[in-house]
């Protein structure tokens, strides 16, 4: 099968792994639409970034969202051969206290499913075909789409695991910093559960897409003053919950300030250090901090719900498609910052 692997500073090929096999609770999934996540800063610096479940650091062990065809099982179990799923990110234990509530995500004992299955490939969700445990896969309804399915992954994913920890409501005002993919899965996420959405962002193309997907303005911190728009706005008060995407202190210094009293503040984009004014800033305000990573399988038919509910915001989400054989050409695209969420499909 082919997979992708990067080869140097802005350089990648397709190169040719075995098809890996079923084995005990791991299935063969043919891959339909794999969307792209952060993997493109691999790709500008040459070195790929090991998946999180893995220790080792492999370039052809790329992508961890996508949606396909079960097609092959070593037994019978929670999925069959010929079901349309959507494959979870990560290769997790599924008996600690983490996996069974649902919030898997956190599980401290990740499996390697090239161990596991004595195979050299199968994690890749950049290749035609992926492994993955069948508790991990989750079935997707006949009259949904692979590409909108996906979402339920990276695009929408982190932000509905926001919304759910902070109880957005329609009475709230979201703030939402970084309006790349996650950050407009937000505004999607904000906007179906009926909250006012206040964006923050420099590109003008995401800007505008934001605005589409439902948000009320989007302020640009090079021409706006953040904070004091954001506070006129909300009659002084500052948005009851702040959402922070792109993982830049630079962000996280406006929108701190900008959230108000016994607000709720989650950091969703990955980052190194922060510092924040504990008494001035988190005591007396009483800011509840969240970190928030991925959501719980409990939620899944909730978040199967809202992904047939706001089908034409994901097709507006959903900006560009590329076969495998341009994966060069979608990082680029995504290096330009002209573009939503971009999809990979494997087999055409």
């Amino acid at each position: 099968m082919k997979t992708v692997a990067i080869t140097g500073v802005e350089q990648c090929e397709l190169i040719d792994r075995p098809v890996p096999h079923a084995k005990d609770d791991f299935v063969v999934v043919k891959v339909l639409s794999a969307p792209l996540c952060t993997e493109y800063a691999d790709y500008a610096d040459g070195c790929a970034r090991a998946e999180f479940q893995r220790g080792d650091e492999d370039p052809s062990c790329l992508g961890h969202e996508a949606a396909g065809e079960v097609v092959e099982v070593a037994r019978p179990g929670k999925v069959n051969i010929g079901d349309r799923v959507v494959v979870m990110p990560g290769f997790w234990c599924g008996k600690c206290r983490f996996c069974l509530s649902g919030a898997y995500i956190h599980c401290q004992d990740p499996v390697d499913p090239h161990a596991s299955c004595g195979t050299e490939a199968g994690a890749a969700a950049y290749a035609e075909y992926c492994l993955k445990q069948d508790w991990l896969v989750l079935p997707i309804p006949d009259e949904m789409s692979f590409d909108h399915a996906s979402m339920a992954c990276c695009g929408l994913g982190p932000a509905w695991n926001a919304m759910q920890t902070m109880q957005v409501s329609g009475t709230d005002t979201v703030l939402v910093s970084g309006l790349g993919p996650v950050g407009l899965g937000t505004v999607i996420n904000a906007a179906y559960r009926g909250a006012r959405v206040i964006g923050v962002a420099r590109n003008s193309y995401r800007s505008q897409l934001a605005k589409d997907l439902g948000a009320e303005v989007v302020l640009n911190p090079e021409k706006d003053d953040v904070v004091s728009e954001v506070l006129e706005r909300t009659g002084g008060l500052g948005a009851s919950k702040s959402v922070e995407t792109s993982g830049q202190s630079r962000y996280m210094d406006l929108l701190l300030p900008a959230t108000r009293r016994l607000g709720d503040f989650a950091f969703v984009g990955e980052s190194g250090g922060y510092t924040i004014e504990v008494s001035d800033g988190m005591i007396r305000n009483g800011l509840h901090l969240h970190g928030i990573w991925h959501w719980s399988l409990a939620d899944a038919p909730d978040m199967l719900k809202m992904i047939s509910e706001v089908g034409d915001s994901l097709d507006r989400l959903i900006t560009h498609h590329f076969p495998l054989s341009q994966i060069e050409d979608a990082w680029r695209l995504q290096m330009s910052g002209m573009c939503g969420k971009v999809m990979v499909h494997p087999h055409d």
